[in-house]
């Protein structure tokens, strides 16, 4: 099951719900707090931008002002939430590393689970789940050194919610573990774990327990006891006594947008693969959009930046410019891989294997925004932090630092750049017809010219040469804007994984008909068995390296559309050894 990290706020033990953070001071006499606090609680249920944000900053200094540190920091929190209620997870991600970092500095450590508590919830509504669990796993570990036994269960619910998709073992210790918590510190809790527990019954397909389950929860029930999960429960029973479209509209009556993912699973369970199928149609067409309005508003964040330091640096302006260009690339990607994955269901025959196709596709898509998220934001987060650097008046910093500084933007630039014409020419290159074959290349000269570009990228222990057995008015017919791009790539990629050592270029013909154009590298090497595997998309085989794993395939592509092909050297062993073969004609 795929439950979605959709936020509408936060509640005092940190789990979803519409409620604002609460105080733990009691301020019912204090008038003052009582209107500061009024006005904030307006505009938050409002989402009213321009009145919020100056009452909270009001409300927050007045309980600064009063020492109260835990409710200036709980009213930071409610700040971060509501920038999540407003899809603005860039802004919300940055004001819980401020929270994070000024916490660690002054030493608050009793109030840090705060800001790793918003950190597991930004992270899981970006699809990070990984990071989410670890932070959540922190805020347990600070929870239980300081003593909030009674807060553990629900954080420990969280990390269920982000679990059950990948291990059903790994949920059940964890429910488990968040009972024992509240047998013994907060009983209250008892029967709205149970009830998630008998929840989890019916995902994995286990009726018998689910059955048993729900009698319990009923029981309960006429106790007086209550559950968050009561609706879903109910819904799901209604599904297991064979009465799904009953269910489906308890489910969008009762569970609004959270229905969709509720629908697809009753029909999945009913065999109805059909039903099933639109229903998970819908689900991603309402997934997608919610995406595409985070990604927009995340990435307007990142170019309202831009834009204050282009104007304290002119210089700065290109930067603004490839920014918006990668905007509206993640944005052109999206539609696209919607449109791939759309017009794939189209042509698919049986409907049960397009709704399993679907859900894998759904999770490769996630993937790859994930990694191209991921090597965007390192290199625009490195040239943001050095156009802060800059800008403040106070820089004191000799030529040598302000040199390094310079590098340093210029290199993450020029990687940015790199991923987007990869991506681009990876995207115009994909038919089938011939290159056209219209210049008459040296190519000693542009071997040496790739050299030339390549010594100002590699490192101080690392050489670079070039050798050649061709005349140097040797010429040959063909497209030297493309092969140009093909050496290119193949140095970067030995300049990236040769931190010291030697890259050699070379250039021969091992016959009259044929033309050899190599580069080698002392680096790291590949794996023989990796030799093919390397020139498929988007394969990396050191995932901290930089890039995004287009580069081979590019070369590959170009080169076949000249009539040559590209290969690894497995019988070279000091590194590795890249051959470009071209037909002389």
């Amino acid at each position: 099951m795929k439950i979605r990290p959709f936020l509408l706020a936060l509640s005092i033990l940190f789990c979803c719900s519409s409620r604002i953070l609460a105080q733990a001071v009691d301020y019912s006499n204090d008038k003052t707090y009582q209107e500061l606090y009024n006005a904030m609680h307006r505009a938050f249920n409002d989402g009213d931008t321009a009145k919020f944000f100056p009452a909270i900053q009001a409300l927050q200094k007045y309980l600064s002002d009063k020492k109260d540190l835990h409710g200036y920091y709980t009213q930071r929190c409610n700040e971060i939430v509501f920038q999540m209620n407003q899809q603005r997870i860039y802004e919300a991600y940055k004001l819980a590393r401020e929270l994070s970092k000024e916490l660690r500095e002054k030493k608050i450590d009793k109030e840090m689970y705060m800001a790793m508590n918003m950190l597991g919830h930004i992270n899981r509504y970006c699809g990070n789940k990984e990071e989410a669990k670890n932070n959540w796993h922190e805020v347990l570990r600070l929870m239980q050194e300081h003593g909030y036994f009674s807060s553990m269960p629900t954080i420990y619910m969280n990390i269920v919610n982000v679990a059950l998709d990948d291990s059903t073992e790994e949920a059940d210790s964890l429910l488990e573990i968040a009972k024992q918590i509240s047998l013994k510190h907060c009983p209250e809790r008892v029967f709205d774990i149970e009830t998630r527990q008998t929840l989890s019954y019916y995902f994995r397909g286990d009726f018998n327990r689910f059955l048993k389950g729900y009698a319990a929860y009923k029981k309960g029930m006429a106790e007086g006891k209550s559950s968050v999960h009561g609706r879903e429960i109910e819904i799901y029973h209604e599904a297991l006594l064979g009465n799904t479209d009953k269910a489906v509209k308890m489910a969008h009556e009762e569970l609004g947008d959270e229905g969709l993912d509720a629908v697809t699973i009753i029909y999945e369970k009913a065999g109805r693969w059909e039903e099933a199928f639109h229903a998970l149609k819908k689900q991603h067409v309402a997934s997608d959009s919610i995406d595409n309005v985070v990604l927009s508003n995340s990435m307007m964040g990142i170019r309202d930046e831009m834009m204050i330091y282009e104007a304290e640096r002119d210089a700065a302006r290109s930067r603004f410019y490839m920014m918006a260009a990668v905007i509206i690339l993640l944005a052109l990607l999206v539609v696209a891989l919607f449109h791939i994955t759309q017009t794939r269901r189209r042509h698919l025959k049986e409907l049960k294997k397009a709704y399993n196709q679907a859900l894998e596709s759904d999770k490769m898509k996630t993937a790859f925004i994930q990694n191209i998220s991921h090597e965007v934001r390192t290199p625009l987060n490195i040239i943001s932090g050095f156009s802060q650097v800059i800008a403040n008046p106070e820089l004191d910093t000799n030529i040598e630092e302000r040199r390094e500084i310079a590098r340093m933007t210029q290199k993450n630039a020029r990687l940015i750049t790199s991923l987007i014409d990869e991506m681009l020419l990876v995207s115009l290159n994909e038919s089938s017809e011939e290159a056209k074959k219209e210049n008459l290349v040296e190519i000693n000269t542009l071997m040496r010219g790739v050299m030339k570009e390549a010594e100002g990228n590699i490192s101080t222990k690392t050489t670079i040469q070039y050798d050649t057995t061709l005349a140097d008015n040797f010429t040959i017919l063909s497209n030297e804007y493309m092969l140009k791009i093909i050496i290119n790539a193949l140095v970067d990629n030995a300049v990236k994984n040769t931190p010291e050592g030697a890259i050699v270029l070379k250039a021969s013909k091992p016959s009259d008909n044929e033309l050899a154009l190599t580069v080698e590298d002392t680096g790291c090497g590949i794996p023989a068995n990796e030799a093919e595997h390397i020139f498929e998309r988007f394969v990396k085989l050191d995932t901290f390296k930089e890039g995004i794993g287009l580069g081979l395939p590019l070369c590959r592509m170009l080169i076949e559309k000249l009539g040559g092909g590209v290969r690894l050297d497995t019988a070279y062993t000091k590194g590795a050894r890249f051959i470009v073969t071209l037909p002389i004609s």
